[in-house]
């Protein structure tokens, strides 16, 4: 994470982005997750994205591949703000046209 405070562009999260940290956290988590989310930028892209997502998953289906509800939503917000995807599981969204970067 320093690396990336260090690069100087905004960090950005969604709500599905915090709510799946937070279902990953024990109780005593969640003091330090919610010190790790104060820096971020909090954005919600709006209907545009969400159709956006929807169209990626159903064609994900149409091609016999699974691009889940969550991850749809993470990319499309990601699109939106012209941003990359930071995930150590890159397999997860391989199938959205978002950029994807790793750690």
């Amino acid at each position: 994470m320093e690396e990336l405070y260090a690069a100087g562009g905004p960090l950005l999260v969604n709500e599905v982005v915090v709510c799946e940290l937070f279902a990953g956290l024990q109780p005593a988590e969640m003091d330090s997750a919610r010190r790790f989310l104060e820096p971020l930028e909090f954005i919600q892209p709006g209907p545009e994205a969400a159709a956006a997502a929807g169209r990626w998953r159903r064609e994900a289906q149409a091609n016999g591949r699974t691009l889940n509800l969550a991850d749809a939503l993470i990319a499309a917000a990601a699109q939106a703000a012209d941003a990359a995807v930071l995930t150590r599981n890159t397999r997860d969204f391989a199938i959205s046209p978002v950029r994807v970067e790793t750690y």
